[in-house]
């Protein structure tokens, strides 16, 4: 069984307060979108943005709504950052026992998203040739990696591991390693495998008993592509509008959802669109583009 949550980063909400000059709905109309469009997820988005305690699990039962996942990025390969980061970790940790709790065992079990957030010097997205980790630093990525992992798994939650454009985990080369030297789940994210030139079908067979976690986005290559040629930044993806509604990329979306129900994939499809909010941008034109990404999935995922 397969459901399906939006992400607030859909919305344009990266951070708190970060709009680039556009305007983000607050919580509970980030939430009715959803519910209005038959999502029954949501990822929990920057911490404390949809509450905390009982004012989260208010919200998530008001729009009848489960938690999904999260976005948590530690700097794995930076021994000197990590004791600070993975107290942050057991933070967002508590929100998501907090959701649990609050669900009482009733959903779907949210999956906290692990992923790296680089080392001072990040490559640019879709080139992954600089720099490049040796040896000794890879050692000391895995290390903090199943550190991490150990960490989810003791607060009872099961970790899954999200490769990310402009991160030390980015291509499918990238990937193989990780999934050799950790025992942790792989968030395979469409988008940011064209990014870094994989092919998000051919994925399914590659990495498929590893797959406990699904991010849906549909991406125009030929943007990509440009950001990487002229060296730009991930920030420069999002606002060229490289993710787009499902069927207006390059994504072949019969061909995933075909192989994915095909897997017997049970879990989260969290359905993104990472977008920047630009002055003066119609309000509306968000939720229509979550109602067009809903209605794509109709024909495998009727409710």
């Amino acid at each position: 069984m397969i459901d399906i949550a939006g992400a607030p980063v859909s919305f344009g909400l990266f951070a708190l307060g970060d709009a680039e000059g556009g305007t983000l709905p607050g919580p509970d109309g980030l939430c009715a979108v959803l519910a209005r469009q038959g999502y029954t997820g949501i990822d929990l988005g920057p911490l404390g943005f949809l509450g905390r305690g009982r004012e989260l699990t208010d919200r998530l039962a008001r729009h009848g709504l489960a938690l999904a996942g999260g976005w948590i990025d530690l700097p794995f390969t930076e021994d000197e950052r990590l004791p600070a980061a993975l107290e942050v970790l057991e933070t967002v940790l508590d929100a998501f026992a907090e959701a649990a709790a609050g669900a009482g065992g009733t959903a779907r079990a949210a999956l906290p998203t692990l992923a790296d957030s680089g080392s001072g010097v990040l490559r640019h997205p879709g080139t992954g040739w600089q720099p490049a980790l040796d040896e000794d630093q890879w050692r000391r990525l895995t290390r903090n990696i199943r550190l991490a992992v150990e960490r989810v798994r003791a607060r009872g939650f099961e970790p899954t591991f999200h490769h990310h454009a402009g991160t030390w985990i980015e291509s499918p080369q990238d990937i193989d390693r990780l999934l050799e030297e950790t025992d942790v789940g792989l968030t395979l994210d469409t988008g940011h495998l064209l990014l870094a030139g994989g092919d998000p079908v051919g994925a399914l067979a590659r990495w498929g008993d590893r797959i406990n976690h699904v991010h849906l986005k549909d991406a125009r290559v030929d943007v990509l592509r440009s950001v990487a040629e002229t060296g730009g930044t991930l920030r420069d993806v999002w606002t060229r509008g490289a993710f787009v509604p499902l069927g207006h990329g390059d994504l072949d979306v019969d061909g995933f959802m075909g192989g994915l129900l095909g897997q017997g994939y049970d879990g989260w499809l969290v359905i993104e669109q990472d977008r920047v909010p630009r002055p003066g941008e119609d309000p509306s034109a968000v939720e229509r583009d979550h109602a067009i990404n809903r209605h794509a999935l109709r024909k495998w995922i009727p409710s």
